[in-house]
């Protein structure tokens, strides 16, 4: 580095990645300045510069006190020991200032005498002082996994008939007779802790009732009107829970019945297809799954707007994965208990990291976000204009909201247009035997029901008992 690169370098002032220093002479002190750049991404401490930005720069005498300092704070009082660059650069007065430089660590945590893990935080350093935060540093290291983590469920809580049959189709081998035995098994295939507790990967993949032990790993999906989220106004939503299987059916499900559907140059009498093909969304669901922070406690929210689908997963990119690399089919595991199970043909994996690259092969404008601030990754496929599709559904009815100040459009999800053909059918039906017809839960009918109502094409007419439903074409 020349005079004038170091200028450069001080005029940006500091910042998670420079630090300025007048002088030192507590090694302790530089010690934990050096694990809190190698326990975030690297950095260069400038000796010889105030706070402010100003260059007094150091006499030959300091440069020889100080590089001792340095070698003794690197190598004896952080833990693991650091391997650090200095180089002296000569100002127009005739002082130093030592460049030092501390690479991103590559066996994190680092720790200062005291036991002490320090992290930058922006141009200061705080403590690391939540286990959550720990176990996210062990995390991004390969020490530790979220799936890993125990849970208050005992083996009592594992769904018998879906673990049953797991081990008879992929191991060939029948259900333990004694629970002892099956907590040695379940130990034995990383999904019981040591205290004989079902670990996190053995909750969401094989517990009867997930989301009574872990209730913020779930889907909640929302077809909205239009392109933007709206307070109260909705044409769909469902929340999914259950074992990872289950929520990849249930979002899928959802996704394919907002879709239009389109002839895709067939015969008017061949089914339609949906305007975005399936395998798309079954990669992208199988990526949210699999490789979302567990450490984050919150549910993957799907999103179904006119204009384009987003599914958005808790958690940003691990390490040095960045969209580029990820579209270029790179990949890091967060999760490997949980993909190793997966890619035993519980959902439809096809390998590490080729997910997102089958995704766009089948098409292409899928848009990825990265966000770390608020720990979110957002997958984005765009849908064409309807205009542009040759329609085959009924899906693509389009209705108008009623109290908005101007129109407002919208499609019917395939529920609510199979609703509309049932009650055509017969008006007296009632909410069970739409249940029944739909093979949907009563629940979901009646929300259904309610939003065809509040678009103003459904009314009832009469009484709950003795009316009728009239459909307004």
């Amino acid at each position: 580095m020349n005079r004038s690169d170091l200028l450069s370098q001080i005029a940006l002032g500091e910042d998670s990645t420079r630090q300025f220093k007048a002088d030192v002479k507590n090694a302790d002190s530089l010690a934990s300045e050096m694990a809190a750049f190698a326990n975030t991404n690297g950095g260069t401490i400038f000796i010889g510069v105030a706070d402010d930005g100003s260059v007094s720069g150091l006499s030959a005498q300091d440069v020889a006190r100080i590089n001792q300092l340095i070698s003794n704070a690197a190598s004896h009082l952080v833990r693991s020991p650091l391997a650090v660059q200095t180089e002296n650069v000569a100002l127009e007065n005739g002082c130093i200032v030592i460049v030092l430089t501390v690479p991103k660590g590559i066996d994190k945590p680092y720790f200062d005498k005291n036991g002490v893990i320090w992290l930058k935080a922006g141009a200061d350093k705080r403590r690391v002082n939540s286990k959550e935060e720990l176990r996210r540093l062990f995390q991004f290291t390969n020490q530790f996994h979220a799936d890993e983590l125990p849970t208050k469920a005992g083996i009592d809580k594992l769904d018998k008939l879906r673990f049953r049959d797991f081990l008879r189709d992929v191991y060939k081998q029948e259900y333990p007779d004694s629970p002892a035995e099956l907590t040695r098994l379940l130990q034995n295939m990383n999904l019981a802790t040591d205290d004989g507790r079902l670990n996190l990967a053995g909750v969401l993949l094989f517990a009867e009732q997930p989301e009574w032990i872990v209730p913020q790993f779930v889907v909640k999906a929302i077809r909205y009107p239009g392109n933007k989220i709206h307070a109260t106004d909705y044409l769909d939503t469902e929340d999914f829970s259950g074992p990872l299987p289950k929520l990849f059916e249930g979002a899928l499900a959802f996704i394919m019945r907002n879709l239009h559907k389109v002839q895709a140059g067939r015969g008017v009498n061949a089914p339609g297809l949906p305007e975005i093909p399936e395998a798309v969304f079954e990669e992208l669901l199988v990526n949210a799954l699999v490789h979302r922070d567990y450490l984050v406690s919150a549910p993957i929210r799907l999103f179904v707007f006119d204009n384009r689908i987003e599914i958005i997963s808790p958690g940003h990119l691990p390490n040095n994965l960045t969209v580029e690399k990820i579209r270029a089919g790179n990949s890091n595991i967060r999760n490997p208990i949980l993909v190793s199970y997966v890619a035993k043909g519980l959902l439809p994996y096809h390998g590490l990291g080729s997910g997102i690259k089958r995704a766009l092969e089948k098409w292409p404008t899928i848009d990825f976000s990265d966000d770390h601030d608020g720990c979110l990754f957002t997958a984005t496929v765009h849908r064409k204009a309807v205009e542009e599709l040759e329609l085959e559904d009924k899906g693509a009815l389009k209705v108008q909201i009623k109290g908005r100040p101007a129109p407002l459009k919208a499609s019917l999800s395939a529920i609510q247009v199979q609703l509309l053909d049932f009650i055509r059918s017969n008006p007296a039906i009632s909410y069970d035997e739409l249940a029944e017809m739909t093979q949907k839960d009563r629940t979901t009918v009646m929300r259904n029901i309610g939003k065809l109502k509040d678009v103003g094409i459904l009314r009832r007419v009469g009484s709950k008992k003795t009316g009728h439903w009239e459909v307004i074409e």
